[in-house]
């Protein structure tokens, strides 16, 4: 017997996360919904509760943080197409969410493979599975929910913005709604049915306006002066390419439609806007827009009252930048010759340059013999370049990398030793966390050694980017010890 989920309509507050579901549900062209919050914030309630109010019967997929790639896309059973010469496809959690809702907690827990798979599909609508030179396409349209704490980490910025819509919550609630939300849960975890049962008629309501709101989207006019508007205020934000722009487009008109009207109004991007620049604005927001639409003329006296604006979560700011660095001078020479008096005994400790070994590709001959096989293969475990042969150079070997034995043999037709050797994509290694202490003791603020400390700590930050590692930075002096950078994956900039 399976336990009814938490009515959508009887959750309390939460009006923006709410607007977001429903603009996605009306157009999933938006490319999902990113929540961001607290624990207890009814992140995973509320995106169960999507499921009931669709219009159809949709299925309502969880993908587990330890999925494997064959369970997202599928398998196919290479041996019964062998044998059989038949397609033998065993679905994937992809499939399973066709025309439903997929949804992801601790979406900023995920392998990024993983995400960057996910994502992919939802963009596309079409799930392309290939092995072996053997593939198989099928249709996957859903809609992606994707919840994360930031306490626990956070998302790379290149995988936040390819969701459509984000929402923040604050957790914060006042007196009145935290004993309205826990008088409604006692009183669902006593009786859901009946519960449920109550708020049937309003599940209802929901799901017929998005049912028509989805029939009247395509009818929704554009006028092209709100395009424009559009596109300046997406470049007052400073957002990276365009799909800021779209996203924005697809969601001002689903909220138009949601609200029965004919064609998109300045109430509807303005209703939105948060949900697509909250991830993606990387200036504040001007207050002091000059560019403006039009004012257009209503259909309706008045006008529905806006969504209030969460505000969003913002990482603690960096003490220090690349920009800051190259052009500050850290001391002046009254100053240096202040420090030098303070040193006293202990006599001054001069940077040094901590070796770094040097990594050097594995070359091999084209031409492997019969007996030196096994040493081949011993060599050869680090991986190997793409598409290279045995004698093919690496610039980077990740250690991980395996043996694909099937298409090996394909691939050398029948040669043995086997010629062409094809490896499996290598697996994510686990975390690495790089912890930086930096004395910001005033005997060291503004010494020399702390400017090289802060251009080697930029150094570290660049390299743990671009390997989507982790960073930690802690200061320590005066008698203690702050956190400068929140543990997570370490920014594509330190900024001041």
């Amino acid at each position: 017997m399976s336990i009814p989920e938490y009515p959508f309509t009887a959750l309390v507050n939460q009006a923006q996360y709410k607007l977001a579901l429903i603009i996605a549900a009306i157009s999933p062209a938006v490319g999902g919904v990113l929540v961001t919050g607290p624990r207890g914030s009814a992140k995973s309630t509320l995106a169960r509760a999507l499921a009931a109010v669709l219009p159809e019967q949709a299925p309502f997929v969880t993908l587990p943080l330890g999925a494997s790639e064959e369970m997202l896309l599928g398998s196919l059973n290479l041996q019964q197409i062998l044998d059989d010469q038949k397609l033998a496809f065993s679905p994937g959690l992809l499939s399973k969410a066709h025309k439903g809702v997929l949804y992801v907690d601790e979406v900023n827990l995920l392998p990024d493979v993983l995400v960057d798979l996910l994502l992919d599909v939802a963009a596309s609508g079409v799930n392309c599975l290939e092995r072996d030179g053997i593939s198989h396409r099928h249709a996957s349209r859903f809609l992606l929910l994707g919840t994360m704490n930031p306490d626990e980490g956070e998302l790379r910025p290149q995988l936040t913005d390819r969701f459509g819509l984000s929402v923040v919550l604050d957790g914060c609630y006042d007196i009145e709604t935290r004993v309205e939300i826990v008088r409604l849960r006692e009183a669902f975890d006593l009786a859901p049915t009946e519960f449920v049962a109550r708020y049937a008629e309003q599940q209802a309501q929901l799901s017929a306006s998005i049912a028509s709101a989805r029939e009247n989207l395509a009818g929704v006019v554009f006028p092209n002066a709100l395009r424009v508007c559009i596109a300046e205020r997406c470049q007052a934000a400073n957002v990276d390419g365009l799909r800021a722009d779209i996203v924005w487009g697809h969601a001002a008109r689903a909220h138009a439609a949601w609200f029965q009207r004919t064609a998109v109004e300045e109430v509807d991007i303005l209703a939105v806007e948060e949900l697509v620049l909250a991830h993606r604005r990387q200036s504040p927001p001007d207050r002091n827009v000059t560019s403006r639409p039009p004012q257009q003329e209503s259909t309706s006296s008045t006008q529905p009252a806006q969504p209030p604006a969460s505000k969003p979560f913002t990482r603690p700011a960096d003490s220090f930048s690349k920009q800051t660095l190259e052009n500050d001078e850290p001391f002046k020479k009254n100053r240096d010759e202040t420090e030098q008096k303070k040193i006293g005994d202990w006599g001054a400790m001069l940077a040094q340059q901590q070796a770094t070994g040097q990594v050097s590709a594995l070359k091999l001959s084209r031409s492997v013999s019969t007996h030196k096989f096994d040493t081949v293969m011993g060599q050869l475990r680090g991986g190997k370049k793409k598409g290279g042969s045995v004698g093919a150079s690496s610039r980077s070997r990740k250690a991980g990398a395996s043996l694909d034995w099937f298409r090996s043999l394909v691939a050398s037709a029948g040669n043995w030793p086997p010629t062409r050797l094809k490896f499996r994509q290598a697996k994510s290694a686990r975390a690495v966390l790089h912890l930086v202490l930096l004395d910001t003791s005033g005997s060291t603020l503004y010494s020399r050694q702390f400017a090289l400390a802060k251009a080697a700590i930029v150094r570290i930050a660049e390299r743990a980017y671009l390997d989507r590692e982790q960073l930690l930075i802690m200061g320590f002096g005066n008698q203690k010890i702050d956190t400068l950078l929140h543990c997570g994956r370490s920014p594509k900039e330190l900024r001041q």
